[in-house]
């Protein structure tokens, strides 16, 4: 288990004034403030639809909420810098004036969006691109000091498919994690949780390899964030759509959990919890 591994994970988090202890491991839903993410069951662009999803997933046993306004589904279109922070902002006001104790990931390339919306009350950053699409997002993140999700992606998400080659996927990705880290500790940044992007310049056997070995990234000794809910790399296997994909997503999810899985990011809450619970009843 992933709890028996050489290397000593920094477990706790720093969100708000909020300790947040994620030796059991914790669930993030996400909330798509776009018309088009890929599942379409997520898409959430209106506040009152936002206010009611935050509602639904935080009494399902979420820890945090990831928004989002920038759709990054592969060969998504490009928006501006104001209609990104024009879609979210407004939600994040809403969700912090009825859910004062919410935490609230910001999903962003743009450091402008990112400080903005934690000016407004959200907690986390969630940067798909781990600073390489924004050249002062590392400096906002230590000036804010605020909690990084650093995700691996190559390219943007209108060229990323094709960019999806690596000589060693693991190795690979574990270096960029590794010069990244290192470039915001530097900085000053405390609190950095790890994302391997799944799906995100990455083919279905990229993504099955980086699960098979996920517990390596153990080394960095930080948290690791998992992003596979309803992906093409579960579908892909099992057929069907995203809309068919909850129970491949389980099990996914279980399997990430049992490779060291700190956080669950995923559309449905109340199974991801379950799943999270169940897990822990079988530890040894």
């Amino acid at each position: 288990m992933a709890k028996d591994t050489f290397f000593q994970k920094k477990l706790n988090i720093n969100a708000g004034g909020k300790l947040i202890d994620m030796s059991t491991p914790k669930v993030m839903g996400i909330i798509n403030l776009t018309p088009d993410s890929f599942y379409a069951g997520s898409r959430k662009p209106a506040v009152e639809e936002a206010l009611q999803q935050a509602e639904k997933m935080l009494n399902d046993g979420a820890t945090f909420l990831d928004l989002g306004a920038y759709s990054s589904r592969p060969g998504a279109e490009d928006i501006s810098v104001q209609e990104e922070a024009d879609r979210l902002l407004p939600v994040v006001e809403a969700i912090v004036a009825k859910y004062s104790n919410a935490i609230l990931s910001i999903d962003t390339f743009r450091s402008s969006v990112a400080e903005a919306a934690i000016k407004a009350g959200a907690h986390i950053i969630n940067d798909i691109s781990g600073g390489q699409l924004d050249d002062v997002m590392f400096e906002t993140v230590a000036r804010l000091q605020v909690p990084y999700i650093l995700m691996h992606m190559k390219g943007t998400p209108q060229t990323m498919v094709q960019l999806a080659q690596y000589d060693d996927v693991f190795n690979d990705v574990l270096a960029y994690f590794a010069q990244r880290y290192e470039k915001l500790r530097a900085m000053g940044v405390h609190d950095v949780i790890i994302d391997p992007g799944f799906g995100f310049a990455k083919t279905h056997e990229h993504g099955y390899e980086l699960m098979s070995k996920m517990q390596g990234f153990d080394m960095l000794q930080l948290p690791v964030l998992v992003g596979v809910s309803r992906k093409r790399m579960v579908y892909g296997i099992t057929g069907g759509t995203a809309a068919d994909a909850l129970n491949g997503t389980t099990a996914l999810n279980t399997i990430a959990l049992t490779k060291g899985a700190n956080i669950l990011r995923v559309h449905d809450v109340k199974e991801a919890v379950e799943a999270v619970k169940i897990w822990e009843m079988c530890k040894s």
